[in-house]
């Protein structure tokens, strides 16, 4: 059924019956002046059972948020990584076990030559940031930044610990994709985009991004814990992230941890088969071998660079926290500011929350924890 509620301003989208109270809590988040624009969909069983949004896509408010409405949904990408290597994985391409230099033998140097694909994406490798300072801009080139990483060696033992990689996990993934496709990671979303009715951008035209949501910066920054070196290099260097660059230049550029924009309907369907026993529309993607391989646990503990204890798959954060809703059996990813993705096999289910109004949490934002309960009340 068609969705709309007086509380949420341009309210659009549908519903499956027995679903209204997802509905309510979006409204609910409204209510609370938690939003300015956002969108929120559910897909169970191969079915879309909740696709709405509401509010504006600009500071002003004059511009609604629509069906076209695209944000960035920064670390929430990472889930759409792990998606695309396991996609690798099902073709043959790629094996989790194997060592990343087999695939790019330039990342064999400094002691990195025997660091799996898995050790990589569950953020064991030790390099979490670029150790040497660079002018912040650098992270718009993609070759001199996977030349640094190849080069550099780790900042701990790999395999030993895990320390999160909030922008380099876009390039070793991204680079480790590239080797074996000969495309890029926006590339392959285009084809993606092309056959499969989706909205999923890494690196994008002037057309997209006048398509892309305002995004108001946090009313505060995120709390880091106690602060260490690798905490420092990652998150507070001066060359941490992309700097002294436009917002349009900054959006062109492939930077896939961190400057994917989509919708919510999009990011649900692209990672349905992970949950649906790796069928996409009643086609294999995904080989069950690729399925067990990427949610695995390859490690558990506190984690060197973020404030918390985590438990990694390949590339997706496992539930223990209770950050993605109430089965500790999930998976999912958040971004900065508030996005966030579900990936839960157990119920056959997919969410996404990507919204345009940031908050400082760094994952478990009440407003997308909100409507994961919500969604969870209904089974």
């Amino acid at each position: 059924m068609n969705w709309s509620d007086g509380h949420v301003p341009n309210a659009a989208g549908a519903i499956k019956q027995n679903f209204d109270v997802v509905g309510d809590a979006l409204a609910d988040n409204f209510v609370d002046k938690l939003e300015l624009g956002a969108s929120f969909a559910v897909c169970i069983d191969g079915e879309l059972v909740v696709d709405i949004r509401g509010g504006h896509a600009d500071k002003a408010k004059e511009q609604p948020w629509t069906e076209d409405t695209i944000a960035c949904i920064y670390s929430s990408g990472k889930a759409v990584l792990s998606l695309l290597i396991a996609h690798a994985v099902s073709n043959g391409s790629l094996s989790y076990d194997a060592p990343v230099a087999d695939y790019w033998p330039e990342f064999a140097q400094a002691g990195k030559e025997e660091i799996t694909v898995a050790q990589m994406l569950s953020h064991q490798a030790g390099l979490c940031a670029i150790a040497e300072e660079m002018p912040p801009e650098t992270w718009l080139d993609w070759g001199a930044i996977t030349d640094r990483l190849a080069a550099m060696a780790p900042l701990w033992e790999p395999g030993t610990a895990n320390g999160y990689h909030p922008q380099t996990f876009g390039y070793l993934a991204g680079e480790l994709l590239r080797r074996v496709s000969g495309k890029s990671v926006g590339e392959m979303l285009r084809d993606l985009n092309a056959s499969d009715d989706l909205q999923i951008f890494c690196g994008m035209k002037e057309a997209e991004i006048a398509r892309a949501a305002y995004m108001p910066k946090p009313p505060k920054a995120p709390d880091l814990g106690e602060l260490n070196e690798f905490t420092r290099l990652a998150f507070l260097s001066k060359w941490a992230s992309a700097a002294r660059v436009s917002r349009d230049e900054w959006m062109a550029a492939e930077i896939p941890a961190s400057n994917m924009h989509g919708d919510a309907r999009s990011l649900t369907r692209i990672l349905h088969p992970f949950v649906n026993g790796g069928q996409w529309n009643g086609d294999p993607v995904l080989t069950e071998e690729a399925i067990k391989g990427a949610l695995q646990e390859r490690i558990r503990g506190d984690d060197l660079v973020l404030p918390f204890n985590l438990s990694w798959s390949a590339g997706l954060m496992r539930n223990i926290n209770g950050h993605f809703g109430p089965n500790e059996n999930a998976y999912g990813h958040a971004g900065f500011g508030g996005s966030m993705v579900v990936i839960d096999p157990q119920n056959r289910l997919t969410a996404a929350y990507v919204m345009n109004k940031m908050s400082p949490h760094l994952v478990g934002d009440p407003r997308g924890v909100r409507l994961v309960n919500a969604v969870y009340d209904c089974l």
